[in-house]
C-alpha cells in the first residue's frame, strides 16, 4: 500500500477501516483498578461522558465568541485567507483549528482544569498533570480534512521525556462518517516511530497496520484519553455533519522537554536515512 496521496475518498477508504468500534467506560468514575490497567496495555481509554450537555454548549458558545466576535489572543487557523472570507458561514468552514485559548476564555479554562479528569490524569501519568496545549479541532461539513496516522508526542511543543497524555473531547456527535478519531490498540508500546513531511507531518502510510484500526465514536461530551505515543488519526469529514472537538494535552509535573538531537533520533529517519 504506498498511498501517500489521493483523493479523500481513496484515502478515507484504504487507511482507515470502519468495522472495528472501540468499547467505552460510561463515566470518569468508572475508571478503576482494571481501567488503569487496560490504558497501560492499550494506550487509550474512551468515555461516554466527560462533560455534561451544559459545558459542552459552553464550550461551543466560547469557541463561537473567539471565532466570531473576539479572538482575545487566542490563535486560529484558517485555511484560506481572511480577506476572502466575507461571510459568517465561510468563515466558519475555513477554521480548522483555536488554540492558546485557556487563558482567555474561562468557559475553556474550566475545562482543562475539571477536577474529576485532573484526578484521572493523576492515576495515569503517576505524577499531578500539567496543560501543555490546548486547541480545539475543526471539520466542517464536506470540508473537513484528514488529520493523518501520526504519534502527538512527534509534534515539538510535546516531546517529553515522559509520556504526555491527550484529552480528546466531542462537541458534536463524532461519527465513523465525520471523521471519528481511530486508534492502533497497544502501538505506543512500539516506542517512538519516524514522521515524514507528506500530507501533514504523519508516520508513512506503509507503515500503518489498517488491519488493526479501531474507530472511537463519540457522543457530545465524551472523551478519549490517549497515551502520547499511540498511533491514531482521523479521516476527511465527508458528511454534511460539523466535527468539533477540544484536545488537550497534559504532561508530568517532573516530564522534562527532549533536547533537539533527542527528539530527531527519536522522530526522524536520522538514524536510518529511510523514506516515505
Amino acid at each position: 500500500m504506498k498511498l501517500h496521496n489521493g483523493t479523500a475518498e481513496d484515502i478515507s477508504a484504504k487507511l482507515y477501516r470502519y468495522d472495528k468500534v472501540a468499547d467505552k467506560l460510561g463515566s470518569l468514575q468508572e475508571i478503576g483498578e482494571a481501567a488503569v490497567a487496560n490504558y497501560t496495555k492499550q494506550g487509550y481509554l474512551a468515555v461516554e461522558s466527560v462533560l455534561n450537555e451544559g459545558q459542552t454548549e459552553e464550550a461551543i458558545a466560547a469557541l463561537n465568541d473567539l471565532i466570531f466576535v473576539d479572538a482575545k489572543g487566542a490563535h486560529i487557523q484558517f485555511t484560506k485567507p481572511q480577506e476572502e472570507l466575507k461571510e459568517l458561514k465561510e468563515r466558519e468552514l475555513a477554521v480548522r483549528k483555536v488554540s492558546r485559548f485557556v487563558n482567555v476564555d474561562e468557559r475553556l479554562g474550566a475545562i482543562s482544569r475539571h477536577r474529576p479528569l485532573m484526578e484521572v490524569l493523576e492515576r495515569l501519568l503517576g505524577d499531578k498533570p500539567v496543560l501543555v496545549q490546548d486547541m480545539a479541532l475543526l471539520k466542517p461539513p464536506h470540508a473537513g480534512g484528514e488529520k493523518p496516522w501520526h504519534q502527538d508526542m512527534a509534534y515539538g511543543a510535546l516531546a517529553y521525556n515522559r509520556a504526555v497524555i491527550g484529552v480528546w473531547i466531542a462537541l458534536d456527535e463524532a461519527c465513523l462518517d465525520n471523521g471519528c478519531m481511530h486508534v492502533i490498540p497497544g502501538s505506543h508500546a512500539e516506542g517512538a516511530v519516524p514522521h515524514y513531511a507528506v500530507r501533514d507531518w504523519q508516520i508513512c502510510d506503509d507503515h500503518i497496520p489498517v488491519e488493526r484500526d479501531v474507530a472511537v465514536p463519540l457522543a457530545p461530551g465524551g472523551a478519549l484519553l490517549f497515551h502520547g505515543l499511540l498511533k491514531h488519526g482521523t479521516p476527511f469529514n465527508l458528511s454534511a455533519k460539523r466535527r468539533r472537538a477540544l484536545q488537550l494535552h497534559y504532561a508530568a509535573e517532573s516530564a522534562l522537554k527532549l533536547r533537539p538531537q533527542e527528539y530527531k533520533l527519536m522522530f526522524t529517519n536520522a538514524m536510518t536515512d529511510a523514506e516515505c
